[in-house]
Formats: structure tokens, sequence, C-alpha cells
């Protein structure tokens, strides 16, 4: 009868646990892995977001850089972390849908071994020209870019960035060769754009915003499907060239495995943190745009990036540097 009882109680403790779990979660402090150095763009946003999240949770959200080789040493490590609630992730378009493609084989399935939060927010890339170059619309490139082939430099980040790969993108559907030039890092790309070095970049919408508001480089588009609310005037890309659309992304995530009841949690306090004025005016100030997406439409996005970005890394012959 005692065992009977025992064997009974387990049961039903094993039933409740879920939700008695969720009901006092957060109970201790929350780590939030970045899988980029301190300071940068990703860096920035994550630690806004982290100070809303401890402030809705009581506990501390204290995040946790582990940058290095194309953000795969944070993405590993928060891949192997216990699936508790206690470790949180920053996914984005390098290390969760560029980086298992340039590399062949990284320690983590982009797909299988995390259970997607929401995505937060996605920003994207503004095609910069010399003004040495005489075009100021992207039908003009094209065909200025069609009659020299080869001879117009294509700036990046480095190979594999997202600078690249919008320029390959632009490449292969616009029909037009262009020499890439990898530079070590963003700050060199804008450095060599400026001076004429490379005569254009596919650089983040909030570099450019500065030097092209100043007239040192033409903006002739921006990446994104539609026009960006904080730029209307600035046409896209696929206004002239139909299907192109790049752009860059950061969600939360955690290791798969992770009770849907502490998902959900998260989920709900997320949005309530993005929701804010502070926080839309950090995104805006960056040339990034809200999403708040659920679970299962992150899910499918990432998915969709996995296979669109792997395709074009494939297809463009793009390695690591």
């Amino acid at each position: 009868m005692k065992q009977l009882l025992i064997g009974w109680c387990i049961v039903v403790s094993c039933c409740l646990t879920p939700a008695a779990v969720a009901q006092t979660y957060p109970s201790k402090p929350v780590r939030l892995i970045v899988p980029w150095t301190a300071g940068s763009g990703t860096d920035l946003m994550s630690r806004a977001l982290a100070q809303k999240l401890g402030d809705a949770f009581g506990q501390q959200v204290v995040v946790d850089n582990r940058g290095g080789a194309g953000a795969t040493i944070g993405t590993e490590a928060a891949a192997k972390s216990p699936p508790d609630g206690y470790t949180l992730y920053i996914g984005g378009s390098v290390s969760m849908a560029i980086s298992p493609a340039l590399y062949g084989k990284v320690g983590y399935d982009p797909v299988k071994d995390f259970a997607p939060v929401s995505l937060v927010s996605q920003f994207y890339n503004a095609l910069s020209v010399h003004p040495s170059v005489p075009v100021k619309s992207v039908k003009e490139l094209i065909v200025f870019a069609r009659a020299r082939p080869g001879e117009l430099l294509m700036g990046s980040a480095g190979n594999g960035s997202t600078s690249h790969l919008a320029g390959e993108l632009f490449k292969k559907l616009a029909g037009v060769n262009m020499t890439h030039v990898p530079y070590k890092g963003g700050g060199q790309l804008v450095v060599g754009v400026l001076s004429g070095e490379s005569h254009l970049s596919f650089s983040p919408v909030s570099t450019a915003l500065a030097h092209m508001k100043s007239g040192k480089l033409r903006t002739p588009g921006v990446s994104s499907t539609k026009r960006l609310a904080t730029l209307p005037h600035l046409p896209t890309i696929a206004e002239t060239l139909p299907g192109y659309e790049f752009g860059g992304w950061q969600g939360v995530l955690v290791p798969a495995g992770t009770p849907q009841e502490i998902v959900a949690r998260l989920h709900a306090a997320i949005l309530k943190a993005i929701n804010t004025r502070e926080f839309k005016d950090y995104l805006a100030r960056e040339g990034s745009e809200l999403v708040g997406s659920t679970s299962s439409e992150f899910a499918a996005f990432i998915r969709k990036e996995v296979s669109k970005n792997g395709e074009l890394v494939r297809s463009a012959g793009i390695r690591a540097e």
C-alpha cells in the first residue's frame, strides 16, 4: 500500500511539475548568451532587452558574450545548455542561417537544437555607392555594371557577412559581375567605400545613413521588400529588381526541450518588453524594425532562412576565411 501511494505521488508530481515550475519561474538569475563580442550591434540590443526582462521577472538577466568563429562558439554553448529556461540565446541570421553553411560543420543544428521564442527585430542593408560611380538609381547601376563586367569593386565586411551575401544575391538576380573585396569588419568596409577604394557596398542601413545624409555616399535603394517607415523616400531594390530581399534579424531562443510553459511565459515577457516606447525608439535609431512574432512563426522563419542562405552560400561558392 505504501509503495502504491509513493508511486501515485510520483505520477501526480510529474504531471504538475511543468505548470508549477512555470508559476515560480524564474526563481534565480537568467543567463542570456550573445554570440558576439561586447559593443557589437547585437550585444547592445541584447542588453536593452535584458534590462527590460530583468525588470519584468524581478530577477537579473545577465548578458554572457561568447563571440568568435562566425558566432558559432556562443551558439554551440547555448545549444548544449540545460533546457530549464535559465539560458536564453540571441540568435541571428549569421549564427543560425549563414555560418552552418559557411563552415560546413558546426556543433549545433539551428533547427533541431533550439526552441524559438520570438523573432524580435529585422534590419536591412542599404546599397551605398561612391560618388565616383556615375549612377543614381538601381536601374542605372545594373546597366553600368553589365557594361563593365568585373570592373566594379563590391566591398563587404568579410566572407559570409550579411553585406557579402546581400551583394551576391544582387549579382545573381541582376545578372551582373562585380568583384568582391572582403574587409576585416564593418569599420574597414566603411573606410574603404568612403575613400573610393571600393565602389559600393551593401551595408546596414544604420551604418550608411549618416554618410547618405552628408552626401559622401549615394544610396539608391534598400534591401527590404517595402520601404522603411523611417526612410519612406528611399526606394527598395525590389522596385527595380523584383524578388530581391535580404536582411539580418535577431530573436530569442532557448535550448530544445525547454518546457512549453516556460517558453510561453518568456514569449509574453519578451513581447511586453519590446513593445515599450524606449525599446521601439532604440530599434528605430539603429535602422531596425520591430517584429515580435509567435514561436511557431519564428520556427518557420528560421527554416526558410536556413534554406535560403545555405543555397546562396553554396551557389556563390563562399568559404569561411
